[in-house]
């Protein structure tokens, strides 16, 4: 029997991008021949919780988008590329059986269908090595670690002792790296809309996120952002809007399946102050890229607490369980037009603005006294760019069981006339 060929692994999850990959600069230094992996699990695409599907049409689609651009950049590298539909653990058994798997590079996760998938992988490769990464995050945790002990359960308290001495790593010079080793044969699936359970669809044209997924896209989307409209000076006052595609930077959806790193923005913002000037816009980009950092920084320490009902502060969390309320909140057919307006937009598009998501969670939890992990899934499953750390830490926040539990609670009628006065947003979506 012939010796099998020892290779390394480059499992991407939610890392999707050639600049500034902490695995890909890593693994091409191992010197070993590498195959990079990565598997649409069905798990992801048909699983229900609470009445919501895991993933639906609009991140199926992005991240489809997402996929096949990674594969295009991956091959101007000569770098071999394996997409594979099924279960995480099946795949990398077949891949064992043809191939001596040295080493996995990856990028680190703690939330529990992560570990799962990578436990899976662990039973059929127990002798592989692993090598994983923290490019996630804007700041790092030994940074975080070095600076509290505990991550405090306010945000002001957490952002105040990071920013003191603040220190982000530069970006690691993987764009830059070619491949050099023969091309490893490895047969990939053709995953389409169709195979992952979805039908094909056109993009809403009242959407304020019309976008594609991918690496290029989120590199042009942060360029026309930044030096070519220079909207990055006016994002504080902007980024409350409701309707269009500039009121907001819009690199949520990208950063969430890790297209663009919160690192590279941090950097563009740096050089973009240097060249434009600095003020509290661009400052409250960085603050906003904080807040996704303290977020991930509270689920890594409180782990499945975050999926509990009562939360991360165990407070008592109470809720009526009436399927036509969150019926008609899923439908836009509330008592509340600014309501019904936001979840129309979130029903037909995939998208919804900050302001939006605040005031929709608050009034599930709040006005509708529903059980706020119903609202989550449903979020979890529309949004383009769902991410479960910011998703489960807003829910949990806004709903009083995460880390601010004074009872906040928005009037959506006065957030219409502060943020929506001509009531441009609610007539686009609610025309009478």
């Amino acid at each position: 029997m012939p010796e099998k060929q020892k290779i390394n692994l480059l499992w991407f999850t939610k890392d999707l991008r050639i600049r500034d990959s902490e695995s890909l600069y890593h693994i091409v230094q191992e010197g070993l021949p590498f195959l990079a992996v990565y598997v649409f699990d069905d798990r992801d695409f048909g699983s229900i919780q609470f009445g919501s599907r895991k993933t639906g049409k609009y991140r199926a689609r992005f991240l489809l988008e997402t996929v096949e651009d990674l594969k295009e950049n991956l091959d101007n590298r000569n770098i071999p590329f394996l997409i594979k539909q099924g279960s995480t653990g099946t795949v990398f058994k077949e891949l064992s059986e043809e191939f001596d798997i040295v080493k996995i590079f990856c990028q680190q996760e703690w939330t529990k269908e992560e570990k799962d998938r990578e436990n899976e992988i662990r039973n059929v490769l127990p002798m592989a090595g692993w090598e994983k990464s923290y490019s996630q995050f804007l700041v790092h945790p030994l940074f975080v670690s070095s600076t509290m002990d505990k991550i405090p359960m306010m945000f002001t308290t957490f952002r105040q002792k990071v920013e003191k001495n603040l220190l982000i790593r530069p970006e690691f010079a993987s764009e830059r790296l070619v491949y050099d080793k023969s091309g490893i044969e490895a047969q990939s699936d053709k995953v389409t809309l169709e195979s992952l359970g979805y039908e094909d669809f056109e993009t809403n044209t009242r959407t304020a996120f019309p976008f594609s997924g991918g690496e290029t896209q989120a590199l042009k989307r942060l360029k026309s952002y930044f030096s070519e409209t220079r909207n990055l000076s006016s994002y504080k006052e902007t980024r409350n809007g409701l309707t269009g595609i500039d009121y907001s930077s819009k690199f949520s959806a990208w950063l969430a399946d890790g297209s663009l790193s919160a690192v590279t923005v941090y950097h563009e913002i740096k050089k973009y102050e240097q060249e434009f000037g600095s003020n509290e816009s661009t400052y409250w980009l960085v603050f906003e890229l904080l807040w996704r950092d303290f977020f991930r920084y509270v689920s890594m320490e409180y782990k499945d607490l975050i999926f509990w009902k009562n939360g991360i502060s165990n407070k008592e969390y109470v809720s009526e369980d009436d399927d036509s309320l969150i019926r008609k909140w899923k439908e836009g057919a509330t008592d509340s037009d600014f309501i019904n307006a936001n979840m129309l937009e979130l029903k037909n598009t995939g998208w919804m603005s900050n302001r939006g998501r605040q005031n929709v969670a608050s009034y599930f939890c709040k006005v509708l006294k529903q059980d706020w992990r119903i609202g989550a899934a449903y979020f979890e499953e529309l949004l383009i760019d769902y991410d479960v750390h910011s998703n489960y830490g807003n829910w949990m926040y806004l709903a009083g069981v995460g880390n601010d539990n004074r009872n906040r609670m928005f009037n959506p009628e006065k957030q219409a006339e502060m943020y929506d006065p001509n009531q441009e947003f609610i007539q686009l979506w609610l025309p009478n």
